[in-house]
């Protein structure tokens, strides 16, 4: 095999992904990325006017991307949408659950608004949307792979972010459980573990005092950059992590393996 034949594998030439939560931050990363690599993305999110601009970056660079509004924790939007889907546009045999939401308060501050607000996003709406596409590319007799975008904080734990926490402990137990129950479809389910990547959302603590100290327990000494996860979503999404299911791949600058 010669080196374009190996690159070829994380290609994505004629097939279709759908990311959740794609208006901002490493949702919209994701996207663009697979446009990228060729393939047709349908960009979702509750307010579809974001998605405007990541529908235009795409074209712009030669891509293809559809706008749909999607409530990820409403079982019917997440039906509806893939039937709007499959009766138009097709089914995605690549879907990436990117879609989530923190609060940030202490632990005896969180109510139970707080606690359904995290858990019906990050965990009920990943589970939703993960087995209604399992579902209709079972019954169409069609591979998949599923991409769930967890964090290191479903490994390890910091205060502030209770519900987070804990919801991303969850996904990556539910992204080993449907990758045992899938493997038998030929449906790939992975999760991506972000470690502290610098967004719109956390540049200004990040570039903090705070956030310098929190810099200094990485190993590497370096936050992220959203383009540090385009190389794992690739390998995941693509041919390229075919052997790959129940995999748990941290994108972190080494935090993990670090002192607590």
């Amino acid at each position: 095999m010669n080196a374009a034949d190996i690159l070829s594998v994380f290609r994505l030439d004629g097939q279709l992904a759908l990311v959740t939560g794609a208006s901002s931050g490493l949702g919209r990363r994701a996207a663009t990325t697979l446009a990228a690599a060729g393939a047709r993305v349908i960009v979702t999110a509750r307010d579809t006017g974001r998605l405007r601009d990541v529908v235009e970056d795409i074209a712009q660079s030669g891509g293809e991307a559809f706008p749909h509004a999607l409530n990820v924790d409403d079982g019917a939007s997440v039906k509806a949408l893939f039937a709007e889907l499959e009766a138009g546009v097709g089914l995605p045999g690549i879907v990436i659950n990117n879609a989530g939401v923190s609060v940030h308060k202490p632990l005896l501050e969180h109510d139970e608004a707080d606690w359904d607000q995290v858990m019906n996003t990050n965990l009920k709406g990943a589970w939703l949307v993960a087995t209604e596409a399992a579902r209709r590319l079972v019954a169409a007799g069609r591979p998949g792979s599923i991409v769930n975008v967890a964090s290191i904080l479903g490994q390890r734990v910091t205060g502030g972010v209770a519900a987070y926490a804990i919801s991303k402990a969850a996904l990556l137990q539910a992204t080993r459980t449907m990758a045992l129950e899938l493997a038998r479809y030929d449906i790939r389910v992975n999760a991506l573990l972000p470690g502290y990547v610098v967004t719109d959302l956390n540049r200004e603590f990040l570039a903090s005092a705070a956030g310098d100290k929190l810099r200094l327990r990485i190993p590497s000494r370096r936050f992220g950059v959203p383009g540090d996860l385009d190389g794992p979503l690739l390998l995941l999404a693509s041919d390229a992590g075919r052997g790959m299911s129940g995999s748990l791949v941290a994108v972190d600058g080494g935090h993990l393996v670090s002192a607590l």
